[in-house]
């Protein structure tokens, strides 16, 4: 594993690539874990909760995790130990947005869920070094992502 500092911008764009990197660990999204993001964040749709309905009346005959849901994982899910390399000597990592953010398949409940990368840019900025990784979460099997995302990152100098 190659550690790199986060003010090292030549040697991270380095690591920029159009190919994804490999999958890491998948996690298996349960039916308590919707219910318990539909309680935290009072989206109770039935098509997230109410398994017996979803049997008669969904598309997809289950429950489906909420999409913001799995966007949530994507710090669970798309750690950099698997592109290796790892980022070191920052003060804080801050998100400092997405783009792109798209929701195309369902995430059925049960179902596990594993994530991938690839390096986009990297920036030194004034405030510290800007990484934009584009993160596809997918179903366990499925080829069709569940989620994509441009996750952009900010990496700051430690404190004095």
């Amino acid at each position: 594993m190659q550690k790199i500092r986060f003010d090292d911008v030549e040697t991270l764009k380095s690591f920029v690539s159009e190919e994804f990197g490999p999958w890491g660990q998948p996690i298996e999204i349960t039916q308590k874990t919707i219910d318990d993001f539909a309680d935290v964040t009072g989206d109770h749709q039935w098509i997230h909760i109410d398994v017996e309905r979803c049997k008669k009346e969904s598309p997809f005959k289950t429950t489906i995790a909420h999409g913001f849901l799995t966007l949530s994982l994507l710090p669970k899910l798309s750690g950099s130990a698997a592109d290796g390399y790892v980022v070191t000597g920052y003060g804080n990592a801050t998100n400092y947005g997405a783009e792109g953010l798209r929701f195309l398949s369902p995430v059925p409940a049960g179902s596990k869920v594993h994530a991938r990368r690839r390096l986009k840019s990297v920036e030194a900025t004034p405030k510290g070094t800007k990484i934009t990784s584009q993160v596809a979460i997918h179903v366990v099997g499925s080829e069709k992502p569940a989620l994509l995302v441009d996750s952009i990152v900010l990496y700051q100098p430690p404190r004095a």
